[in-house]
């Protein structure tokens, strides 16, 4: 309950819409609750009314603050809580012990259900056994009668009851919302310690062999010894072996299957709480990786940058459309020829892989009123330009060589001596 609202609904989040519900509904709840018990008095006294709707205001005003800090009981708005007090005590003393029979039995009543719906919220059964135990004293002595004592009771569990039974679902929804939240972090900071695993395992060796035969060469070098010239080729050619492995981990080294990116991104997607939508057609095969990559890094936008509830990913006639129905902080855009505007790196990147193999993307806000965003990947049907002028080479996994750096030390000494 400590959220600065935007002007219009569609700019509210889910949890945003949850909180303004719930405030506006309690409030609803009691203005309409106390102006139906000032209705049922026959006698007009402005006394009655004019009390009663000041008695009102200041207990909204107290159970908006008790509902803001929700679930903290500190700190608590004793200055709104004093006013309060004050307030309900004139109104008994000006209108309830003067008046007789239904009059002075309406003045306990709106007290009684003010200060139950303004303390109500408080997360302290005490507080919330007390508050009863108040209103059907209150009650009581107003009507004067045991029958009334008896609605005491329930007007303050009934209020108390609806105040706590609101909150407590807004508490649910919150943490929901949260854990949705942290779902979606822990899948991007689980996919970047895979890539980081994966680099140091790939390429560790690799840089340690460098940096051994670098030092060999070296040695020979100063020794004047015509070996170093060798050494040194050897090191430009582990060096571009690795340049090529570190190209094929930026890319997935492992070959992209579309099948299983489409099946990953509707299992991450629905355990963030995002209903999915897959209507795929029949992707040439020679475009799958490229679809797939289209989906990792749409489905990585919409888990980072947005406040999504529905993603449909569909494929018709040469074009996958990734559509989501809620746009947030700015990705960047691409037009149809790779070029990329604004800050995201990711679409700048997806249209830079693309557009060598003659395919292009475009993103942008779409949908009614412009709160959804669409990316959509144009795939040529002659097929990827790379595939069309040569023959497509079989994928394979990069696997480095087992090169241990004490070994190839031990080979580096016996080699310079």
């Amino acid at each position: 309950m400590r959220f600065r609202r935007p002007r219009r609904w569609a700019d509210l989040s889910r949890l945003e819409r949850v909180d303004l519900y719930t405030r506006q509904s309690l409030h609803l709840v009691l203005w309409l609750m106390c102006l139906f018990v000032l209705a049922a008095v026959p006698s007009r006294e402005p006394l009655l009314w004019a009390g009663g709707l000041v008695v009102t205001a200041l207990g909204s005003s107290l159970m908006n603050a008790v509902v803001r800090g929700y679930p903290r009981i500190r700190p608590f708005a004793w200055r709104r809580a004093a006013a309060l007090a004050l307030a309900c005590v004139l109104y008994l003393g000006l209108v309830a012990v003067p008046g007789q029979g239904q009059v002075a039995g309406t003045a306990g009543v709106l007290v009684a259900a003010n200060l139950a719906a303004a303390l109500g919220g408080l997360p302290d059964h005490r507080i919330s056994l007390g508050v009863v135990l108040f209103c059907t004293v209150v009650v009581g002595a107003t009507s004067a009668n045991l029958a009334a004592a008896v609605s005491g009771v329930v007007i303050g569990v009934l209020v108390v009851f609806t105040v706590r039974v609101s909150l407590w679902l807004y508490g649910v929804v919150s943490e929901l919302d949260e854990a949705r939240q942290t779902q979606a972090r822990l899948a991007v900071a689980e996919e970047r310690l895979r890539f980081s695993r994966d680099v140091h395992d790939v390429l560790g060796r690799r840089l340690s062999t460098i940096a051994v035969q670098a030092e060999l060469a070296a040695t020979l070098a100063r020794r004047g010894d015509s070996r170093a010239a060798d050494r040194m080729m050897d090191v430009r050619q582990v060096a571009h072996d690795s340049l090529a492995e570190a190209r094929e981990l930026a890319r997935g080294y492992r070959p992209t299957n579309l099948s299983q990116e489409l099946e990953g991104a509707r299992s991450l997607l629905r355990s963030a709480g995002i209903d999915v939508g897959l209507d795929i057609g029949d992707v040439p095969r020679a475009w799958h990786e490229a679809a797939g990559w289209v989906v990792r890094e749409s489905v990585t936008n919409v888990l980072r940058h947005s406040s999504a509830t529905v993603v449909r990913i569909s494929y018709r006639d040469g074009e996958l459309r990734v559509e989501n129905d809620g746009v947030g902080t700015s990705v960047g855009t691409v037009d149809g020829t790779g070029a990329a505007a604004g800050t995201g790196s990711g679409l700048r990147g997806l249209g830079e892989r693309l557009a060598p193999l003659g395919a292009g993307v475009r993103a942008g806000p779409s949908g009614p009123g412009r709160n959804g965003w669409t990316l959509v990947a144009r795939f040529p049907a002659s097929g990827p330009v790379s595939a069309s002028a040569a023959p497509a080479a079989p994928a394979r996994t990069v696997t480095p060589d087992p090169v241990d750096p004490a070994e190839t030390a031990a080979r580096a000494r016996r080699s310079a001596s």
